[in-house]
């Protein structure tokens, strides 16, 4: 299986283009995920009858298929970007809602009672204590909610959209192997880029951590 260099000059700028409409989307299912995640996560933590309830309820839609997802969206949102983002949103929450609710879960009950002896309101312990401290277990899930989303987004290709996934397309059907090859090794590269800057994101956000390790 050869690749076709010629053609890789020659779609340079569609290439670029199918590349940020892939981390486009795949970041945008993300971020969603987590503006829907941690208060929901909150909520799990504080009251126990709910934890099993949001966790069986992301457990469930994660198990249906990625195509069967976007199709039912279809009559909702139609052929766009918003069905692509929603069914891919569906997919992180599984991930993002049971490590934070994990997250928090690890926080020490010495370190929440010493922050309400001090007189702490809880909103504020929850931003400044127990948020924090559950970071290293919270980017645990976004990293793997990341990669997820970016290996998903080709899948969107069968409702117009997917970023790299219409490269996997076009090779198929023109049975030309330069297109497929080129979309896996970007799809690739992006996972693999977006893992490292989550990774030095959480070693800015977390020096904490690396105290305890050196000592």
């Amino acid at each position: 299986m050869t690749v076709d260099w010629s053609w890789i000059r020659d779609h340079t700028d569609d290439l670029t283009t199918l590349t940020l409409s892939h981390l486009q989307a795949a970041f945008s299912a993300v971020a969603l995920g987590l503006l829907i995640s941690l208060p929901l996560a909150v909520a799990a933590h504080r009251i126990r009858p709910l934890r099993g309830l949001l966790l069986g309820l992301s457990n469930i839609l994660f198990t249906i298929p990625s195509i069967a997802v976007f199709v039912l969206l279809l009559p909702v949102s139609g052929l766009t970007r918003t069905t692509t983002v929603i069914g891919l949103t569906i997919y992180t929450l599984v991930v993002l809602l049971r490590n934070t609710v994990e997250g928090l879960d690890s926080v020490p009950a010495k370190t929440k009672e010493a922050a309400k002896a001090m007189g702490t309101r809880p909103l504020r312990t929850l931003l400044t204590v127990e948020l924090p401290l559950a970071l290293p277990v919270i980017m645990a899930g976004v990293r793997i909610a990341t990669v997820m989303s970016i290996s998903l987004v080709s899948v969107a290709t069968y409702i117009g959209d997917g970023g790299l996934g219409q490269l996997f397309t076009d090779g198929f059907q023109r049975n030309f192997p330069t297109p497929v090859i080129v979309g896996v090794v970007l799809t690739l590269l992006l996972a693999l880029v977006a893992d490292a800057l989550l990774v030095t994101l959480q070693y800015v956000l977390t020096p904490w951590t690396r105290r305890r390790r050196s000592a």
